[in-house]
This record gives C-alpha cells, structure tokens and sequence, in this order.
C-alpha cells in the first residue's frame, strides 16, 4: 500500500516503513507527526481525491532535524566590477513512516 502526500508544498510518495526528507516541521525528534492531505491512496485498488481522500491519513516520526548541503550562488557583472557571493543551507525533516489509514 502506498500514499500520496502533500507537505511543504511538495508531493511525496510513501509506502510503509520508508524515510523521506520534507520541508521543516515544528516537530522534535521522536515526536509523531500525521499528514492530513492525503491525494491518493493505492494499493489492490486507488482512491483519488477531489482534491482531498476523505478520511485518509498517514502517521510517521521525526527521526532527524537537520540541514542540507550548502548551496553558492554567486553572481556577476563583467566590467562592472560587480561581483556577490552568497550561501545557503535548507533545513528539513527525516520522517520514517509508520502507518497509511485509508
């Protein structure tokens, strides 16, 4: 059985039992978080939302808070002399998945 979810803007594909990286949530680690915004459910049969599955959620824990790689953006302007630098670390969540309710 798996599920699509929507957090932070994104979609995510889940099944049981896997990790995925999502936007930050004001969560600490080992608390339970659950997803409301279930768009499809599938598995022997799927269910689609308009635009939500009624009843449906999916129940993970915080397994980590951290933040990704650092990105360089930098930006240039020949003969100007104008030169940036500028860096930036996204944070995000580690979720494993405990459960999918349909």
């Amino acid at each position: 059985m798996y599920a699509v979810i929507t957090t932070g803007g994104k979609q995510y594909k889940v099944t049981e039992g896997e990790a995925i990286y999502v936007e930050k949530l004001d969560a600490n680690e080992g608390d339970k978080v659950t997803f409301d915004q279930v768009v499809m459910v599938g598995g022997d049969s799927a269910k689609f939302g308009t635009p939500l599955v009624d009843g449906a959620s999916v129940e993970g824990t915080v397994e980590k808070q951290g933040r990704e790689k650092k990105v360089t953006i930098f930006r240039y302007k020949p003969k100007k002399g104008s030169r940036s630098k500028k860096g930036h670390r996204q944070p995000y969540t580690k979720v494993v998945i405990d459960s999918i309710k349909a």
